[in-house]
């Protein structure tokens, strides 16, 4: 659930390179068709089938997850998450799923300081009591989300935030489609939660500098108050207002909470996490 989307996709990209089958559900299954045409080979495209599913449809849930044994469930962050969770780990157990992986977030607390977290923390609690097996996957600040910043690095060359000088895990969504696909495929890893990170966090000063070194000019991190990062979101970004909001808090937290690497990625799969250096590598031309 939520195939379309950087996680769901990481992760059955890394499925089909097990070779384990899978039910792709989106909102618009002809248009993930044509990304796993693009992404998959032709020896393993045939192990995916994408099929039409929307969360605030319960009859499309249960014709899209009837005859599933397992479900991996990532949605994106919104003021309907919660529900649409709650839902469809509902019709799950109706249908007979009998394992659930599900996407949560760090400090998924009842008074978490964000309120992103709060709503995975109902959610966890909710799934461990549905009956089925429940694994809960942790992951910290996705590497993909900085390509948000490449528009204002490549025009002004500065990056915003509210961070101070505290360390952010980061880590690829690759990594995370990595882990998932291991955990639907082995059984033995079934039930657990698992923290996922990178192997280094790195603070916006940092995060600035190494940017700078990879493009060979100088890139500075102007720290603002979380006041000033909420209205430049909402009105330089164009973020809705729930989003800037999130995205203040989970900063806040990095401040208020000290990050560090943890190694369950490397436990897991006998190698290191992908580095933020190769990532932002990759992408370079974005940010020129």
């Amino acid at each position: 659930m939520g195939a379309a989307g950087a996680t769901g996709g990481a992760t059955l990209r890394s499925l089909a390179a097990l070779g384990a089958p899978a039910r792709a559900l989106s909102r618009d299954p002809e248009r993930l068709a044509a990304t796993l045409d693009r992404d998959l080979d032709a020896s393993t495209r045939p192990l995916v089938e994408p099929v039409f599913a929307d969360a605030a449809d319960p009859e499309s849930l249960r014709t899209a997850l009837r005859g599933a044994h397992q479900l991996f469930l990532t949605m994106a962050n919104g003021p309907h998450q919660v529900e649409h969770e709650l839902r469809t780990i509902g019709i799950a157990g109706e249908c007979g799923v009998e394992h659930v992986v599900k996407i949560s977030a760090p400090a998924a607390e009842p008074l978490s300081p964000v309120a992103v977290s709060r709503g995975h923390h109902r959610v966890e609690e909710h799934l461990r009591a549905s009956g089925m097996a429940a694994t809960v996957l942790r992951p910290y600040a996705f590497m993909q989300k900085l390509l948000l910043l490449a528009p204002g690095i490549a025009a002004a060359g500065v990056v915003h935030g509210a961070m101070e000088r505290a360390r952010c895990n980061y880590v690829d969504v690759r990594d995370i489609g990595d882990i998932a696909a291991d955990v639907l495929t082995r059984p033995e890893l079934a039930g657990g939660t698992y923290e996922l990170t990178g192997g280094r966090a790195y603070s916006h000063p940092e995060l600035a500098e190494l940017i700078g070194e990879l493009l060979g000019r100088p890139v500075r991190y102007v720290d603002l108050s979380p006041e000033e990062l909420r209205a430049h979101l909402v009105t330089r970004a164009g973020m809705p207002e729930w989003l800037a909001t999130h995205v203040v808090e989970i900063q806040r937290l990095t401040v208020l909470r000290k990050e560090e690497p943890d190694p369950t990625i490397s436990c897991l799969t006998g190698r290191v996490p992908r580095t933020l250096p190769a990532f932002l590598e990759e992408h370079l031309p974005l940010f020129r």
